[in-house]
């Protein structure tokens, strides 16, 4: 939504909550939440609200293998902009940066505008905010400068993208925040995407550690990043998906729940024509190509004779292999 600038960011804030215009515009709809629901006063000056040190250790326990995991991208992400006046934060599920990574030079005035760990930043705390707006619409959001409810917060940009767990679920946000007045709306729109890569890359590697000991294969989902992702164990079922691949698959928890073989949710497999003796085959196949041909390895491996297996490849109508 554009912003006038001839109009007081107040008169603006209180004109656009009193039109109708909240059903078409996620702005809006936030700002009315930050006035309404959470009865903020946009003129505000109450500096932002901080967790205690044992508070925030408490929340970083909760997240902390994420916070393990996200520590190469994070550092990679910091590399990127920390050079152009930009902080990188890593928020929980309730808005509170428990992570961060910013220029020496710039910490001063950063944790001045609470962009540090341990400060609130849902909207129920600080009104409409890149942290806290990207909580409540759980997809990737910017709010540049007057966009903020919060009078003194407009002179911050910040963009954000959410996190989600093995299980689908919301459990973190990624920021990216500079309070720098010669930031373009192109260079905004290039943080965005940095922030949104970042945070695929931190979801796929937890869903990837998560289940490191199954089988991890990409589902073909054009507008997905590479993110929909299922976990698959020994017998081929599917033991978990990515949030994205639940979205292209059409999957639910209850659907996960159940044996889900892996060839049937792909299209890989014709059921009606899935037979044992297929399997059979495939299992030969592997035990041959594991053997590099060689049969008397591959019966071995399958603990059966030499014998046995030839009478097997006949069966099947197998190529003999000597």
């Amino acid at each position: 939504m554009p912003i006038n600038p001839e109009i007081s960011h107040v008169d603006q804030i209180q004109a656009a909550i009193a039109s109708n215009g909240a059903a078409k515009s996620a702005l809006i709809a936030s700002w009315r939440r930050s006035s309404t629901l959470y009865r903020l006063d946009p003129t505000g000056t109450r500096a932002p609200e901080r967790v205690t040190d044992s508070e925030l250790r408490k929340v970083r326990q909760d997240i902390e293998p994420l916070i393990r995991i996200a520590q190469p991208s994070l550092e990679r992400l910091h590399l990127a902009v920390g050079g152009v006046g930009c902080c990188v934060l890593l928020a929980d599920r309730n808005g509170i940066p428990v992570e961060r990574r910013g220029a020496a030079v710039d910490d001063k005035t950063f944790c001045s505008w609470g962009l540090w760990p341990g400060t609130r930043w849902s909207e129920e705390s600080v009104g409409t905010n890149g942290i806290g707006t990207c909580l409540v619409e759980q997809r990737a959001t910017t709010i540049h400068r007057d966009q903020h409810f919060l009078t003194r917060n407009t002179l911050l940009s910040c963009t954000a993208a959410p996190i989600h767990d093995a299980a689908g679920q919301l459990i973190a946000v990624l920021d990216i925040s500079s309070c720098r007045a010669d930031q373009t709306e192109g260079y905004v729109n290039l943080l965005a995407m940095a922030v949104v890569d970042a945070a695929a890359r931190i979801e796929t590697d937890y869903f990837r550690a998560a289940f490191a000991c199954q089988r991890i294969l990409v589902v073909p989902a054009v507008d997905k990043g590479g993110r929909a992702l299922i976990a698959v164990d020994a017998d081929d079922l599917v033991v978990g998906a990515t949030r994205a691949a639940r979205q292209a698959l059409g999957l639910s928890e209850a659907c996960l729940r159940k044996s889900l073989p892996a060839a049937d949710l792909l299209g890989a497999a014709d059921r009606g024509n899935e037979s044992l003796a297929s399997a059979e085959r495939g299992v030969l196949q592997r035990a041959l190509a594991r053997a590099d041909g060689n049969v008397s390895a591959a019966a071995g491996s399958l603990g059966m004779s030499r014998a046995t297996f030839y009478r097997k490849l006949h069966r099947l109508d197998m190529p003999r292999v000597h």
